[in-house]
């Protein structure tokens, strides 16, 4: 082929070739384009996916806002509700009146006679605002009404949230020698179907008979666990093993005291009297362990110094301890001092309450003055209780002024012993007074002085304090500088 004929067909060939290039690049592009408009695609199906997520959170949200506002209002509607039924916890004058006053009107109220020891043994007490007197029957009397007993209150037990009956029962002389088992538990019956709620122990007085005995009652009468409360003592015993308040005696105690009274855990344990040879950390720490062990819900101290509550309360700050709600201390018309001018500053400040015992000096159980014999001479006091703050000597100097409280009693028209208890409830430091009975008559008695309380006007008071002339003050404050 002549050369020409060559390169015009080559020339032919390059341009085929050509005119297919851009074809192949074309159909590049559409093959691209296309990919692309499918990623625009997918892209935009996936906005609206999350879109529709995104809608269904926010709905999700708004329902659980709805639902949490309509809880919200049902609390609040429930929280009102329950603020009509009873006072807030830490307004103690509104418990005050809505234990008492409310129901002032019903049993307690004017031209309503309060129940008789009958009634109280037997259980048929009157409904209060029922038709025609409509009588209700033992079961009736689980509900705890302090309309049961005129005057009687239910205080918080120092800051804390334990409510407790302004009397209680000490069962120091329920469960001392010489009163039947049987007697006993009519005392504990008549208390609780009182409206009392508080059954004080201490093995100091009675043993362990009291913690056994009273546990038998509690499991026969099987009444609810939640509608009393039982407080019972860690004391130094006689025996060399048993002394002070070691962490190995204080646990042993309390589990030896849940074995008798055959009860889940105690309300309240109560130290007595303080041990100078175990530091204070020892104490607090093991009190501490008995409340998270669960065997006992708040513990206090008996016969404390307030110097030694303090000190007891400042260790339970420093290592995160549960601190004491409550000093049980000795109180009556000729031991002031202690209640009235230091145990109002310890609940102020750190929320230690009051319960007082002895508000019948003791010896003052028949609430009658005894021709021939001294009021606080009797043997069966005089060994027992020896070490308390008065003595025979103290006593025979105060029998004037006993004679003068009589006398006024019998204006008043009730015994020394019902004056003697109305006095003590007079003082608001006091949470809880505990009374000591050995009979169904005795405790019938020392109930009906709540009916006096109102009666002690200023005027009363005023003569009282004329008689007694005991009044405590505080010493006055004396400056370093002025001794120089």
């Amino acid at each position: 082929m002549p050369w020409s004929a060559q390169r015009r067909a080559v020339r032919r060939w390059e341009l085929t070739a050509g005119a297919w290039v851009p074809q192949a690049h074309q159909q590049q592009r559409a093959q691209q384009r296309a990919e692309r408009a499918l990623e625009r695609e997918q892209r935009e199906l996936d906005r609206e996916l999350r879109e529709q997520h995104r809608e269904q959170l926010l709905h999700q949200q708004q329902q659980q806002q709805q639902q949490q506002q309509q809880q919200q209002g049902r609390e609040c509607r429930s929280a009102s509700l329950q603020s009509i039924c009873r006072a807030p916890i830490a307004s103690l004058d509104c418990m005050e009146e809505f234990s008492g006053a409310e129901h002032a009107g019903g049993a307690g109220g004017a031209g309503a006679a309060p129940p008789t020891k009958e009634q109280l043994l037997t259980g048929q007490l009157t409904a209060a605002g029922a038709p025609g007197g409509q009588a209700l029957g033992p079961g009736a009397l689980a509900s705890r009404q302090s309309s049961v007993t005129p005057g009687l209150r239910y205080r918080n037990l120092g800051k804390s949230g334990l409510r407790v009956s302004n009397v209680g029962l000490g069962t120091w002389v329920t469960f001392a020698g010489g009163v039947s088992e049987e007697q006993a538990e009519e005392v504990v019956r008549l208390a609780y179907d009182s409206g009392i709620n508080v059954f004080d122990l201490s093995e100091a007085h009675s043993g362990p008979r009291a913690e056994l005995e009273l546990g038998r009652i509690l499991q026969r009468r099987a009444w609810k666990r939640a509608s009393y409360i039982v407080t019972t003592k860690v004391y130094w015993n006689t025996k060399s093993d048993e002394r002070g308040l070691s962490r190995k005696h204080l646990i042993e105690s309390v589990k030896a005291s849940l074995a008798r009274l055959q009860l889940g855990y105690i309300d309240v344990v109560i130290v007595h009297k303080a041990d100078p040879m175990c530091p204070m950390e020892e104490v607090v720490r093991a009190m501490n362990h008995v409340i998270c062990m669960g065997w006992a819900m708040y513990w206090g101290t008996a016969r404390w110094s307030p110097v030694e509550v303090m000190e007891a309360y400042t260790n339970c700050r420093q290592f995160n301890c549960v601190t004491p709600i409550c000093e049980q201390a000795e109180y009556h018309m000729f031991c002031r001092e202690k209640t009235e001018l230091y145990m109002p500053e310890l609940y102020n400040k750190i929320g230690v309450g009051l319960m007082a015992w002895s508000p019948l000096t003791m010896g003052l159980v028949s609430g009658r003055l005894e021709d021939g014999m001294p009021l606080f001479s009797r043997s069966s006091f005089k060994n027992k209780y020896s070490s308390f703050s008065w003595t025979e000597d103290e006593t025979a100097n105060k029998e004037d002024k006993l004679r003068d409280i009589a006398q006024l009693a019998e204006k008043l028209g009730c015994s020394v012993a019902q004056l003697a208890i109305a006095w003590g409830l007079k003082n608001e430091s006091v949470q809880c007074l505990l009374l000591g009975a050995a009979t169904v008559d005795q405790l019938y008695e020392s109930i009906q002085s709540l009916q006096l309380v109102p009666k002690l006007n200023s005027s009363t008071m005023s003569e009282l304090e004329r008689i007694l002339d005991n009044k405590p003050t505080r010493p006055p404050m004396v400056s370093t500088l002025a001794l120089r």
